[in-house]
């Protein structure tokens, strides 16, 4: 197959490689005892692989669809020894995923917006959402910075007004990358606040501004009804605001941020999807799962503490580092 080239500097693809070392060993300890003392894959084999690939947070439906693609292909090639199956599942998994229109970039871009009707350019405007704990605030810092290391002017927005920490977390990644950051005192509406950035990023001519919202899913009506909200106060501004709303996703927490990936989709529209902390944990198939599950584009992914360590998701790349 000729989905496996290229695609990212060397560097970056080591560091992917290193980020995926825990899910990468656990996942062939797994698979190595699943197909012990077996020298052909039957349905032995494919039942504990099943079960390998469902303990690896890949998912119960994603690990479905794999099983039954490599069955077909056991019905089509007749004999298929077990030396052959980490190949095959590269094959196969990215056979999956090249079938989802997402993952497929390489660097950090933004699109091209209309000039305004007041003659300025339009600020490519990214709301982030998610839990408290995720890495929300370190994914809106190290956009910041992948941007600004592209010559954008980027503002960024502290709209979540509910803990203080939040709003100096955030000051702390402005200061660092050196951007403006709007911000009120805390307990502030946090619709104020996205509508301060976005008027402020205008007159700076802007070219990306980010911001930052609430991560509280205990009452989802009132979660909705804030970034309802936000939105519908940034659109004074800019009329078809936000331009992408980014849900950050745990990945250490394997299953869970599939009920995290439902719940918020439940209460807001979500079109971007960011998994972070998969260096420190062996649950990095969850990335295939929420890649394969949902129809909302992984973007990116975080494999290391440092500020370098935010990837753009391409899955080719994810799954050839994953399996190699």
């Amino acid at each position: 197959m000729s989905f496996f080239k290229k695609i990212f500097s060397s560097e970056k693809k080591e560091t992917l490689d290193k980020g995926l070392e825990k899910s990468k060993s656990s996942f062939f300890n797994k698979l190595n005892k699943a197909v012990a003392g077996k020298s052909k894959v039957d349905d032995d084999v494919l039942d504990n692989l099943e079960e390998v690939l469902v303990t690896s947070d890949v998912g119960v439906n994603t690990t479905l669809k794999v099983i039954e693609r490599i069955e077909e292909r056991i019905s089509r090639d007749k004999y298929l020894g077990t030396s052959e199956l980490n190949k095959i599942l590269r094959e196969e998994i990215a056979g999956l995923l090249s079938e989802t229109n997402s993952g497929e970039e390489t660097d950090y871009t933004i699109p091209n917006l209309p000039v305004q009707d007041n003659g300025k350019k339009t600020p490519y405007v990214l709301m982030v959402v998610g839990v408290n704990g995720v890495g929300k605030t370190t994914t809106i810092g190290k956009l910041a910075y992948q941007f600004k290391k592209k010559d954008l002017k980027v503002v960024l927005g502290a709209a979540d007004t509910f803990r203080a920490a939040a709003i100096d977390q955030l000051q702390v990644w402005a200061d660092r990358v050196d951007v403006p950051m709007i911000r009120q005192e805390m307990g502030s509406d946090p619709a104020s606040v996205a509508f301060d950035a976005l008027q402020s990023g205008v007159n700076q001519d802007a070219d990306v501004i980010i911001i930052d919202t609430a991560g509280r899913l205990h009452n989802k009506v009132n979660l909705m009804n804030e970034l309802s909200k936000v939105k519908r106060v940034m659109q004074k501004v800019i009329g078809n605001a936000p331009h992408d709303v980014l849900l950050v996703l745990d990945g250490s927490t394997g299953q869970n941020a599939f009920e995290q990936a439902k719940q918020f989709t439940a209460a807001t529209e979500v079109t971007s999807l960011a998994v972070t902390k998969l260096d420190g944990t062996a649950k990095g198939g969850v990335v295939i799962g929420i890649s394969d599950q949902f129809k909302i584009p992984v973007k990116y992914i975080g494999v290391g503490e440092g500020i370098e360590d935010l990837q753009v998701f391409n899955k080719y790349e994810f799954v050839d580092s994953f399996f190699k």
